[in-house]
């Protein structure tokens, strides 16, 4: 009689199974380097566009933010361009693994704010006034996540989720932060 073989557990597309956690995972490490490169390459080209008037890089870096965040969603983190540099950047630093699915709603609003703003620039035609401002909520988000490490997406499912996140950067998920005036310990 033939032992029936083990399957091996199924890749999750968003983040990673690490051994000892049970959820998918990413590295935020990888992603804050990642958002790095993008709040980088969106900050040269709104300059670049509210400077000289010529938006086309601006579009490109639309399109750009628009293809990372559908990689990250639908094809799988393990081959999105900027999260597989930004993995080769941190290589050498410890990963602070954090819940997969919290991730995956900042993502959805990158991708969100993506759409919009490439159908505004595409389709509608609006003024560069108007481009400016959507890209500038996006790099707002981006330098919010690798400059501070806060998640927007994070907070949003903490605040209004039935399912609470897990493994949250920075530990806010269980941190309960000291009172005015009070010390910090470390336990």
């Amino acid at each position: 009689m033939a032992t029936p073989a083990k399957s091996e557990p199924e890749v999750p597309v968003i983040g990673q199974l690490v051994d000892g956690i049970d959820i998918p995972v990413v590295n935020e490490r990888a992603v804050r380097a990642s958002a790095g490169l993008l709040l980088l390459f969106g900050i040269v080209a709104v300059t670049t566009a509210a400077l000289t008037g010529e938006l086309q890089l601006l579009r490109v870096f639309g399109l750009t933010f628009l293809f990372d965040m559908s990689m990250r969603l639908f094809v799988g983190t393990r081959y999105t361009p900027s999260l597989v540099i930004g993995s080769l950047i941190v290589r050498r630093q410890r990963p602070e693994w954090v819940g997969a699915q919290q991730k995956r709603l900042a993502w959805i609003i990158g991708l969100v704010l993506a759409l919009v703003s490439c159908t505004a620039m595409g389709f509608l035609g609006v003024s560069a006034e108007i481009q400016l401002a959507l890209c500038s909520v996006c790099l707002s988000l981006l330098f919010i996540e690798s400059a501070f490490g806060i998640c927007v997406g994070c907070e949003l499912q903490r605040r209004f989720s039935r399912e609470k996140p897990q493994l949250c950067a920075g530990d806010t998920c269980t941190y309960v932060p000291p009172k005015r005036g009070e010390r910090h310990t470390v336990p």
